[in-house]
């Protein structure tokens, strides 16, 4: 798989995502709107710019160079040993590994770092993503309400 950080260039790619309702679905409940993308989207590219490892990637198939989504390493500015993962696919992508396979290289990204423990927030129905990581390795560790949605916060501990 091809994988880059995202750079100026990429917004039409991120916003694929964003505005889509089914990405979104499970993530905020709603499309992001232009004006909202974009003022995410700088904060990405500032992030991206002050790290090394961690920052938003751009994944996208071997052969083709397809787009198929998104995948982050956020690193948590409290405790500096744990950090937070996440990915988005564009539909057309779900049910072909792609979120393992995306799972697995951020897992590998973060193996370079002082990362002790990584995070994940899921929707708790989305089940494709939830086996995701509880297949590399990830435990429920907490269920509830995030910022007003249903979410739960998964763990796994690096060596």
């Amino acid at each position: 798989m091809l994988y880059r950080k995202f750079t100026v260039n990429d917004f039409a790619l991120y916003y694929q995502l964003v505005s889509d309702k089914r990405v979104m679905a499970q993530i905020t409940e709603r499309a992001i709107p232009l004006k909202e993308a974009k003022a995410n989207y700088e904060k990405l590219l500032t992030r991206n710019e002050k790290e090394h490892v961690f920052g938003t990637y751009a994944f996208f198939q071997p052969e083709t160079e397809v787009f198929i989504g998104l995948g982050h390493l956020t690193s948590n500015e409290q405790k500096s040993d744990e950090a937070e993962l996440g990915y988005m696919l564009l539909p057309g992508h779900w049910g072909k590994g792609y979120g393992s396979t995306i799972a697995g290289i951020l897992i590998s990204l973060m193996e370079q770092t002082n990362v002790k423990v990584v995070k994940a927030i899921i929707d708790p129905v989305n089940i494709a993503s939830r086996k995701i990581l509880l297949k590399i390795g990830f435990v429920s560790e907490w269920i509830g309400e995030i910022d007003g949605l249903p979410g739960e916060i998964l763990r796994k501990g690096l060596s």
